[in-house]
């Protein structure tokens, strides 16, 4: 199957990097692969070669999630944070925090994932606050936009498959 929606990035100010994309599918379907754990490992892969070995959600306003990957030599990166906002399925906040083999923080973010219905279609809105401009500036520079693109055709492949 080939991939027709894209995804765009906006950079609005110093602190924020905006990523917006659609999707083919209503917005339930798009929600439920987002944030349920057992959708969630069908597309969100990581860098080439990785695999997710863990993928915990307790998806209500002060819950939290952990998700880690292993790389091919054994290095882990772990992105976790707690569940600020909720109200599925059209918005949902959260803190989330990266490490790689547990050394200290590599970044923080406030992500706000605002899903909107337009017929059987779905835009997807991502907005992630830094608090700096360096550390936005740092996040762009980790090659995000190219890991998103990827891990947003695969659960677009995925929707289409009816998976």
């Amino acid at each position: 199957m080939s991939v027709r929606n894209t995804l765009n990035i906006s950079i609005p100010n110093d602190y924020e990097v905006v990523v917006a994309r659609e999707f083919d599918a209503p917005r339930k379907v798009v929600w439920d692969a987002m944030t349920k754990p057992a959708m969630v490992r069908q597309w969100l892969f990581g860098p080439p070669g990785w695999e997710m070995i863990c993928c915990d959600d307790d998806l209500k306003v002060g819950g939290g999630f952990r998700w880690e990957w292993r790389g091919p030599d054994g290095a882990t990166l772990t992105m976790h944070g707690t569940y600020k906002e909720l109200a599925p399925p059209t918005r949902a906040v959260r803190n989330e925090i990266f490490e790689m083999d547990g050394a200290p923080a590599m970044g923080e973010q406030l992500a706000t994932m605002e899903l909107v219905e337009q017929g059987k279609r779905t835009a997807l809105k991502l907005t992630l606050r830094y608090d700096s401009k360096e550390a936005r500036d740092g996040a762009l520079a980790s090659g995000m936009d190219h890991g998103m693109a990827a891990s947003y055709d695969r659960l677009e492949e995925m929707l289409a498959a009816g998976r």
